[in-house]
């Protein structure tokens, strides 16, 4: 065989793997802007208005940390389908500013990235598809196993918790979840 067949098949595949990764980033970024145009036409007509023809979900909510300048639509829904275009409401959760615990959920490696850098303290604002924004300041942060997040769902307090996979940087999924919570401080306006 000749020598220069290994390195060209390794190269074959490297940029194979490449084009997977930055198709799944373009992919992820094409949504989001779908979706931002989705959601205004749900504020607008308060109606619920699918991203495009074919979409088994619509966009619910804007979660925004302006001290990051990062904002991503949130969907109806935590699905595998859903979590591919954007971070998913989870189901039987309570909506922002609603009594209880709204759960959002993304990859890390897309839409939830920038959880990594929100500091204890931060401004999270979460825009309704009604229009209606609340705020909540980040208070504290935890890693646990997918099956074990300690969310009280029936609390009666008003609280936020964005959950993504832990480590950051991991190159495959794994059982620990990170979880940021977060607390109302400004109600719906």
């Amino acid at each position: 065989m000749p020598r220069f067949i290994p390195p060209l098949v390794f190269a074959l595949i490297g940029l194979i793997l490449f084009g997977q990764g930055a198709y799944i980033h373009a992919k992820a970024l094409l949504a989001q802007v779908l979706l931002e145009r989705a959601f205004a036409r749900t504020i607008a007509t308060g109606r619920p208005v699918k991203p495009w023809s074919w979409a088994d979900t619509w966009p619910v909510a804007r979660i925004e940390v302006k001290r990051l300048h990062a904002s991503a639509i949130a969907l109806a829904g935590s699905s595998g389908q859903a979590l591919a275009f954007g971070p998913g409401h989870v189901e039987q959760t309570a909506e922002a500013g609603e009594r209880g615990i709204a759960v959002y959920s993304a990859h890390r490696d897309t839409h939830f990235r920038f959880l990594k850098d929100v500091a204890l303290g931060d401004e999270i604002d979460v825009t309704r598809g009604d229009g209606r924004t609340f705020r909540y300041r980040a208070d504290s942060s935890s890693v646990v196993r997918f099956d074990q997040s300690g969310i009280d769902p029936v609390t009666d307090r008003h609280e936020l918790v964005l959950s993504t996979c832990w480590p950051f940087d991991a190159l495959t999924s794994g059982p620990e979840r990170y979880l940021l919570h977060a607390t109302l401080i400004e109600p719906g306006s």
